[in-house]
């Protein structure tokens, strides 16, 4: 049974560090995506930040990138999204999900970020 599950999130205040870690475990991912969506109050869930498992290739929102680093340690099956120069429009609930050939199947039940003005 495949399970992601998120870590790190709190409060912090603008233009502060937030990093978050998604545990994943249940099956191998050499040939998946692992990546972080966010979901803000009243919008809908959006693309943060991906990365390809074996080759290690990364894609980012337009509105977080280079602010953003998403990495993975594949030892300890883990893929962080170190958070930099936080925004109040950054606070959403964050989710890690695993993807492959276009569809991300496997979702982590999230972890809050709220960034204060």
């Amino acid at each position: 049974q495949v399970q992601l599950v998120e870590s790190g999130g709190g409060l912090v205040q603008a233009g502060g560090s937030l990093r978050l870690s998604c545990a994943a475990s249940g099956r191998t991912f050499s040939e998946w995506t692992l990546a972080w969506f966010r979901q803000a109050p009243r919008k809908e869930r959006e693309f943060v930040a991906a990365i390809h498992w074996s080759g290690g290739h990364t894609y980012y929102a337009a509105s977080v990138k280079g602010r953003f680093t998403i990495s993975k340690d594949n030892a300890k099956n883990t893929v962080d999204l170190h958070m930099n120069s936080l925004k109040p429009e950054d606070t959403a609930v964050y989710f890690c999900a695993a993807g492959i050939e276009g569809t991300y199947k496997y979702w982590g039940q999230g972890t809050q970020v709220t960034v204060s003005s």
